[in-house]
């Protein structure tokens, strides 16, 4: 390597500007993301109108990764419903498309511990797209969490820019 300030990516080095950039526009796309997210959510639950639902299944994901031990775990709750004569079949919990992680399995079970398979429960649906059901009328924090990283990595990419110029 040249200096101790260039990146280096499957053997190639990478001017630290241009790959500050790449963190800062990443950055502010997830941020970006997140914020509309947000918005979407928010006119979702202005706008949705209840419907009768049939409780298909209820399950927990659980994702985690080699880097970190942590073990992310996701309420999942599958059910049926129709809208204005047509039959959709959805999964989402809160009106946010990012999903709702939990730490523990105790938490994420508590967040579905209300729906039972065969039992029928209020759904809520937007006319816009009446696919994109959901069974809490309350926010996520999730989109939050995706300005927030965002936001991170904006800064980085940004700090990392500027310091390559100076270089």
């Amino acid at each position: 390597m040249s200096s101790n300030t260039d990146i280096t990516v499957a053997g190639r080095e990478i001017d630290p500007v241009r790959g500050g950039l790449l963190f800062l526009v990443v950055g502010l796309a997830l941020a970006g993301y997140g914020g509309y997210d947000y918005l979407q959510q928010q006119q979702a639950i202005e706008t949705a109108e209840p419907v009768e639902a049939v409780v298909l299944e209820t399950d927990l994901d659980s994702t985690s990764s080699a880097s970190s031990p942590d073990v992310d775990y996701y309420p999942f709750v599958r059910y049926e419903y129709a809208y204005r004569g047509e039959r959709y079949t959805a999964t989402g919990v809160y009106p946010a498309s990012v999903q709702r992680s939990y730490d523990t399995r105790s938490a994420a079970r508590e967040a579905i511990e209300e729906y039972e398979t065969g039992e029928t429960v209020t759904a809520y649906v937007t006319p816009d797209s009446p696919g994109d059901a959901f069974l809490r009328k309350q926010r996520s924090n999730a989109p939050f969490l995706a300005i927030g990283i965002g936001a991170v990595i904006a800064l980085m990419g940004g700090r990392s820019a500027l310091r390559g110029r100076r270089a």
